[in-house]
């Protein structure tokens, strides 16, 4: 289990630093989306800033696994609250966040089993 936990942790924190750079760097379609759920671009670099942070949390949790669980499951939270934002706003392209979330609660399920039993 502890190779699926490490591959997972590593392709979601590989997700999580382009998409939080995009937000960065806001080429058009990103500034679209952001528009299309009633984003400010302070808003958008918070939540760049949240999934870099959440890339940190999961290279780092390859040494220290509680990072990489508590990382997994903000962006659990994260995606979650993308989704309402999404349905608030009337917004249904929300393809993204919705496979984000379920990549994320996979990448938490995996990372909270490989726990070494005490």
């Amino acid at each position: 289990m502890h190779i699926a936990a490490l591959i997972l942790s590593v392709l979601l924190a590989v997700a999580m630093l382009q998409s939080g750079v995009m937000k960065f760097v806001r080429p058009p379609w990103i500034r679209e989306f952001a528009e299309a759920v009633h984003l400010t671009t302070s808003q958008l670099t918070a939540l760049g800033s949240l999934q870099i942070a959440a890339t940190a949390g999961l290279i780092s949790g390859i040494w220290f696994p509680p990072f990489a669980i508590a990382a997994a499951i903000g962006l659990v939270l994260y995606f979650g609250g993308a989704i309402v934002a999404h349905l608030r706003s009337g917004d249904r392209n929300m393809l993204g966040a919705t496979v984000f979330l379920a990549f994320s609660i996979a990448t938490s399920v995996v990372l909270v089993l490989d726990i070494p039993p005490a």
